[in-house]
């Protein structure tokens, strides 16, 4: 069995979804009340980490866990619809050139994983749109049918991602050597060396220069 596991942000998708989740809640003409609170809350770990007083890693995790208080008590039906909405807002922004690769992966008989941070529920809508055999994600938690944003959400980066992914395939025969990996970010490192055939998207300066370093395959 082979793999092709694909980023989403700034890989398959060109942006990165964060923004894109603030900008739909404050025009929402439902829940746009909640994004001031939402806002101010952010400011603090956001700027903390401007001035490098803050990792990254936590930054983004308090973000994510901020955006979930934002939606809190939400049935899971108005969860979907409220990301089926972002969805619609990242037409014409993925990047045809990873699309087209996916798409190849997927006719080869490749089995297909999208391994993000972005919540599950927008993951699922792109495992629709794609020949995708796997999402992995944030998970959002339930509770009597509605989101309960006290309980701490997994956000899953960097090693997080190849747990995960093992824990997937754990009773599957991988031929990594010949399998692909696709990521924007240093942080994507640890799933990029699982495979014999990792693929730098449009990449952060660090892993351009590590992809270099390493021979591995870049599309700017």
């Amino acid at each position: 069995m082979r793999v092709a596991i694909f980023d989403f942000d700034g890989t398959l998708y060109k942006k990165e979804t964060f923004p894109l989740f603030m900008e739909v809640l404050k025009n929402h003409p439902t829940y746009g009340v909640r994004y001031k609170r939402f806002f101010r809350s952010i400011l603090l770990p956001y700027f903390s980490y401007k001035l490098k007083l803050y990792p990254e890693r936590k930054m983004k995790y308090d973000l994510m866990q901020r955006y979930v208080r934002a939606l809190d008590g939400l049935t899971k039906d108005e969860i979907n619809t409220f990301f089926q909405q972002i969805a619609e807002q990242m037409e014409g922004d993925f990047n045809e050139t990873v699309v087209a690769a996916l798409n190849e992966h997927a006719k080869d008989g490749l089995y297909v994983m999208i391994v993000s941070g972005a919540f599950t529920p927008l993951l699922h809508i792109m495992a629709k749109k794609f020949p995708v055999d796997q999402t992995i994600g944030t998970k959002l938690h339930y509770d009597a049918g509605r989101l309960n944003s006290s309980r701490h959400i997994d956000h899953v980066q960097e090693e997080r991602k190849v747990e995960l992914i093992n824990e997937v395939l754990q009773r599957e025969e991988v031929d990594w050597e010949n399998s692909f990996a696709y990521g924007d970010s240093f942080a994507d490192v640890p799933v990029l060396n699982l495979v014999g055939n990792p693929v730098a998207v449009a990449p952060d300066e660090q892993l351009k220069h590590h992809a270099l370093k390493h021979e591995w395959n870049l599309i700017e």
